[in-house]
């Protein structure tokens, strides 16, 4: 219990939260911590902030580079680290004072590769959101089979700011970088390594949803490219499952028709042609799949009734979408 764990933190333009972030992981009763900021680039005094946290707390690693992106703060972070476990902070999110001491606890007790925490997520105003992961109700072991089930019916947790993970892991792997969704791709990767991961049932790992989310618009026309990669991660997991785990085949099918759905019912109409080859491509996919459309279980009557009509009519059924988003807001 006395191994020292790594705290990655990428930061960029985080001057209003990253402070809140860094005291709640200073203040973790287990001690054996090093903290390494991450300054990917701040342009609005961010940079400086983490210096002057350095000067109050000697656990405290500041490195500055160019902005290139999270994952390339975090795997710049990795090379740095020292520790014999690994952790991930966002700069917007803050965790309880136990936290790292419970998961370091339960790596110890079960000599597991990775153990994972439970969260919550609040608004910027501090206000309780809906969980997005429903925490068990005490600790368990799932499996790598099992949590990649869990993953393809949208119920798991792939973030890596909720896990505490063996440093010799990442001695094989790194953060894809100039992708989003990066996290889903590096755990699948992982989980082919491990027997699986332990879960606590406490939601120690608080996320602030902050209006600048990557996958929020800034004008209709604007689109995120995690639309895009959350289809290429349902490809790969598609060629995962029909190689190594067969039996989650009906699983992986659902989880690509739903990725898709979420792509078509977020990119821009005017992005909606046939010169849009990614766009044709999810196109074709779903007529294709039309019987497992309307066969699988795993899928929601909801959800079938938008991709069938998705299928026959993307443009209008998207029209007709966005119409109604906006009488309901009205």
């Amino acid at each position: 219990m006395d191994e020292k764990i790594s705290v990655v933190i990428p930061v960029y333009n985080s001057i209003d939260c990253l402070e809140r972030c860094v005291r709640s992981i200073c203040a973790q009763t287990y001690q054996a911590l090093e903290i390494l900021l991450i300054d990917d680039g701040s342009t609005d005094g961010t940079g400086a902030l983490c210096e002057r946290l350095a000067r109050e707390d000697e656990r405290i690693l500041v490195r500055h580079k160019e902005n290139g992106g999270a994952s390339s703060a975090r795997n710049l972070g990795i090379g740095l680290a020292s520790g014999a476990y690994l952790g991930f902070v966002d700069s917007d999110d803050y965790i309880e004072p136990d936290m790292y001491a419970l998961m370091m606890h339960a790596m110890c007790e079960r000599k597991e590769d990775i153990v994972q925490i439970s969260r919550d997520e609040v608004d910027e105003q501090g206000r309780r959101l809906p969980d997005v992961c429903i925490p068990p109700e005490q600790i368990c072991f799932c499996s790598a089979e099992d949590f990649l089930r869990e993953l393809l019916l949208h119920r798991g947790d792939c973030s890596f700011c909720t896990k505490l993970v063996r440093r010799e892991l990442f001695e094989r792997h790194r953060f894809p970088e100039g992708l989003l969704n990066e996290d889903f791709r590096l755990l699948v990767d992982m989980l082919q390594e491990v027997r699986g991961i332990t879960i606590l049932p406490g939601q120690c790992y608080h996320v602030v949803c902050r209006q600048e989310s990557t996958t929020r618009r800034k004008t209709k026309d604007s689109f995120s490219r995690v639309f895009i990669d959350i289809v290429d991660n349902a490809d790969r997991m598609q060629a995962l499952v029909d190689r190594t785990y067969p039996e989650l085949h009906v699983y992986a099918i659902r989880f690509n028709l739903y990725q898709r759905l979420d792509y078509l019912l977020h990119v821009p109409i005017v992005q909606m042609t046939k010169d849009n080859v990614f766009y044709t491509k999810v196109k074709r996919y779903l007529r294709r799949h039309v019987q497992d459309t309307v066969r699988n279980p795993y899928l929601t009557g909801k959800n079938k009734v938008y991709l069938l009509l998705l299928t026959v009519a993307p443009r209008t059924v998207r029209r007709v979408h966005a119409f109604l988003r906006r009488s309901v807001s009205g």
